[in-house]
């Protein structure tokens, strides 16, 4: 038996999870600069990127059920594991260059305090740094390294 939609060209398969990814609220302008940020000083160009309101994001909660829903989690994902909150910070500095990569180290703070402080500030987020109407339309050179 053969799939029904093996033969329709309007029919594709999601693609494979990227080896590292970084799910972003979209809107948010803590977010936006962090975005910015990892772009710059991710030299090897490893990162790939996807805001937590895109069909990308939507596929892959439906892989991964552990991401969650809400936009307040920043959500790594590596080697087809999920890393949420604080964690995903500290495994995702492991592909920065030094002196980044030193926050890898982090991985020591208990993860309940980390969190915590996580939360705090994804709580306070908008207040401080802003919300977008909309999600940022990456430029040109940008644009191979996002996903929907």
């Amino acid at each position: 038996m053969t799939s029904t939609h093996a033969t329709d060209p309007a029919h594709t398969d999601p693609p494979p999870d990227p080896r590292y990814l970084v799910l972003y609220d979209g809107v948010c302008g803590l977010c936006d600069h962090s975005v910015q940020f990892l772009l710059r000083v991710d030299r090897r160009r490893v990162l790939m990127f996807t805001p937590l309101q895109g069909e990308t994001a939507a596929a892959l909660r439906a892989r991964h059920p552990e991401i969650p829903a809400d936009l307040d989690t920043v959500v790594y994902i590596e080697d087809g594991r999920v890393h949420l909150r604080s964690r995903a910070f500290v495994r995702l500095a492991r592909q920065l260059p030094y002196p980044w990569r030193a926050l890898s180290w982090m991985w020591i703070v208990p993860r309940p305090l980390a969190d915590l402080v996580y939360r705090l500030v994804a709580r306070l987020r908008y207040r401080l740094f802003g919300k977008f109407d909309t999600c940022r339309v990456p430029s040109p050179e940008e644009r191979a390294r996002f996903l929907p």
